[in-house]
């Protein structure tokens, strides 16, 4: 049935809000039906082993889910209503006025919407009384009427000289415009509301969510003026802080249930809210890539499960989880606390470094290292949370072409991270309940980079107290004092057996390359009278060869305490505290490979001095670490 001028006139709009309210409750039940099966009831079982336990755990996790599911969707429900509330009164007021205006001047509109107006004026050549009529709205504006049949392109001189002619098509105009729009209104949101419906049976999987995220995504479109424009998304983190305390709870329900991804990643927004966003993200994040069939998508759906599963099946002795960041853009995005980043006295967060993406390696080994993190500082201060924070692209090596690598070491991908990271750490210190809470950066290999140049920034780190770098090849700092919190609040954790902290500088390397290419060509030259094997190896000790000589040559001239980014912050004229590690296994002739003594720093139970020295300084009890001498 098609909406006409009247429907719209006597149109309630209050009962969609209110059958917006019926839904919203419905949404708000299961969000907390999810909470006690989640928190309650699943927790309680996590001690209980056996059959009979293991089963209880999948049936009530199955529930989870399908509570999770009721409250994504019939919080869409509840805003595509809103909305279309919201759009249907936009043109009841404009109808009003064009009614409003009709009965002013005494003009009758009809059912068809036509308007009919009384004679006025006379006819300038028979001076006559202009006679009355009735009029419909037209498409075009009055002065272009018949303007596409005119021999000279222009609407046709005006014969009525009734003046309330022009002024009752004008109000019938208006009036078809309103219709129109209202129609379109309607529509739209009728195919809206139809995608809202839940698949048969009670599974709820990934091919559900799937469904969900194309749901969210359809309400998203429609409802993009209603509430997208009041998300403050330029605003900075106090502000939207302020904002979202001034909000009503069925205002906050209506963004999260629309934009989790939006509150969700806002920096600003408490993070327990935050957390709430997430997790709803997260589902349909997981239900879109499942059905990407590319690298990446696969990559990114394999991090995101191993993230939701964790944020699902805690340990029981773990700190509570907190999603405070999720997103596939990019190389992914993902921001995991341990502990309540807004209670906590002490706060830390961690920047990964070189070869890091949201991939199941990050979710498992990242992950840990926050954790572990977190662990070690609560055993100081129970009041700790540790943050692992992805929310920048890390460089990747090898890279996808072979000429890229000596891009993807460069400063290129730290100077983009760090206004993203301080932005954040402005967050944390916006939403942090203690009067003067205690907060620590920590940057790990080229994450240490990346906190370095959040630090050089005007400004520097929001709120940040102490920085932490582990495993660093520079942080574009030629003295920790540049860094913002002074020399003393500066810590450095670097392995002699770590190639990435003993990383030649960049004079050095290019030598080296250099030297290397050189010596190949000239090895190859020499051993091509021995034939083709004595090509290969005439290049291979030729290579060798000229890259050592080009490191020597280099290495003379050039200052010791440099290294790739800047000044070794391990050396003493660097000027930060350099805390004591377990060198680990020398590369290669050790341990696993080359870099085992760089992935060490967190770990407890491979650095235990490391990894008690970090829980020192982010709970605030620097003064007790172990210190060792600085490299000269």
């Amino acid at each position: 049935m098609t909406l006409t001028w009247q429907q719209l006139r006597d149109l309630k709009t209050q009962e969609f809000t209110e059958a917006a309210a019926a839904w919203a409750d419905v949404s708000a039940r299961a969000d907390a039906g999810r909470d006690r099966i989640s928190v309650g009831m699943i927790k309680s079982l996590e001690d209980q082993k056996g059959v009979s336990a293991a089963a209880a755990r999948d049936r009530l996790s199955r529930v989870d889910r399908n509570f999770d599911f009721i409250h994504t969707e019939c919080g869409l429900v509840r805003t595509t209503l809103n909305s279309l509330a919201h759009e249907l009164a936009e043109e009841q007021v404009r109808l009003r006025a064009a009614l409003e205006d009709a009965s002013a001047r005494g003009f009758t509109v009809h059912p068809d919407g036509s308007v009919q107006y009384p004679p006025g004026g006379e006819n300038f050549l028979t001076k006559e009384p202009a006679p009355g009529g009735s009029v419909r709205g037209v498409d075009k504006p009055l002065y272009l009427q018949g303007a596409d049949t005119h021999p000279l392109g222009k609407a046709p001189f005006p014969t009525n000289a009734n003046p309330n002619q022009g002024l009752a098509q004008e109000i019938a105009t208006r009036i078809l415009d309103v219709v129109k729009a209202a129609q379109d209104v309607d529509a739209r949101f009728t195919q809206a509301l139809n995608r809202l419906k839940a698949p048969e049976g009670l599974d709820v999987t990934e091919a559900t969510w799937a469904d969900a995220a194309g749901d969210a995504a359809v309400v998203r479109k429609e409802a993009g003026d209603y509430l997208r424009d009041t998300i403050p998304a330029d605003s900075s983190p106090a502000d939207r802080r302020s904002w979202w305390q001034g909000l009503s709870e069925d205002q906050r329900a209506e963004l999260l249930a629309t934009y989790p991804d939006v509150i969700g990643n806002l920096d600003g927004v408490p993070s327990e809210v935050r957390d709430e966003a997430n997790r709803d993200n997260l589902q349909l994040l997981i239900g879109k890539l499942s059905e990407q069939s590319d690298e990446k998508s696969q990559t990114q759906l394999a991090g995101m499960r191993s993230i939701d599963d964790q944020l699902r099946n805690p340990g029981p002795k773990d700190p509570p989880m907190y999603l405070l960041g999720i997103g596939d853009q990019g190389g992914g995005r993902a921001i995991v606390a341990y502990g309540n980043p807004d209670t906590s006295r002490n706060v830390s967060a961690y920047i990964p470094g070189l070869g890091t993406a949201l991939d199941a390696e990050f979710a498992r080994n990242d992950l840990t290292r926050a954790r572990d993190t977190a662990a070690g500082a609560r055993e100081k201060d129970k009041s700790s949370a540790s943050i692992v924070w992805l929310g920048y692209d890390a460089p990747q090596l090898p890279a996808e072409n072979w000429y890229d690598n000596a891009d993807v070491m460069s400063e290129e991908h730290a100077e983009k991270g760090a206004p993203a990271y301080n932005q954040f750490m402005a967050g944390i210190s916006a939403t942090n309940q203690n009067p003067d809470p205690h907060i620590t950066a920590i940057g790990h290999s080229y994450g240490s980079l990346t906190v370095g140049q959040a630090a050089l920034q005007s400004g520097g780190i929001p709120g940040v107290d102490d920085i932490v770098l582990v495993g660093s090849p520079g942080t574009g700092a030629q003295h920790a004092d540049q860094l913002g919190v002074g020399k003393e609040h500066v810590y450095v954790g670097a392995s002699d057996h770590d190639p990435v902290s003993m990383a030649p500088s960049k004079v050095e390397s290019g030598a080296m390359l250099g030297g290397a290419g050189a010596g190949a060509i000239a090895g190859g030259v020499v051993g091509s009278a021995l034939g083709p094997l004595g090509t290969v190896g005439g290049a291979i000790v030729g290579g060798v060869v000229g890259g050592a000589h080009g490191f020597l040559v280099a290495d003379a001239v050039t200052d010791d305490s440099q290294i790739y980014f800047g000044r070794d912050p391990a050396h003493q004229d660097f000027g930060a505290n350099r805390f004591l590690v377990d060198d680990g296994p020398l590369p290669v002739v050790q341990g696993s490979g080359p870099m085992d003594a760089h992935s060490n720093y967190f770990n407890p139970n491979r650095d235990s001095v490391s990894a008690e020295n970090i829980a020192l300084i982010v709970s605030g009890n620097a003064d007790e670490i172990k210190t060792e001498d600085h490299r000269r």
